[in-house]
């Protein structure tokens, strides 16, 4: 299970990330979807990240 989530997470930001040059190299603004999607992934991404340094520091500190 965690090979699918680390899989559609890689292929919806690479999608996300590469429409977003595009439009950013067409000087064209981009649409709403995009710019949602994208604001999901990086916050997920920084949930993820605060989550793991947690289970990390509390590993390291044996509480």
């Amino acid at each position: 299970m965690m090979e699918f989530a680390a899989l559609t997470y890689g292929l919806l930001a690479s999608v996300i990330l590469s429409a977003a040059q595009r439009n950013r190299k067409m000087a064209r603004p981009h649409p709403p979807l995009l710019l949602y999607v994208g604001y999901l992934l990086c916050g997920l991404s920084a949930g993820v990240a605060i989550a793991l340094a947690w289970v990390a520091a509390r590993m390291f500190l044996g509480a």
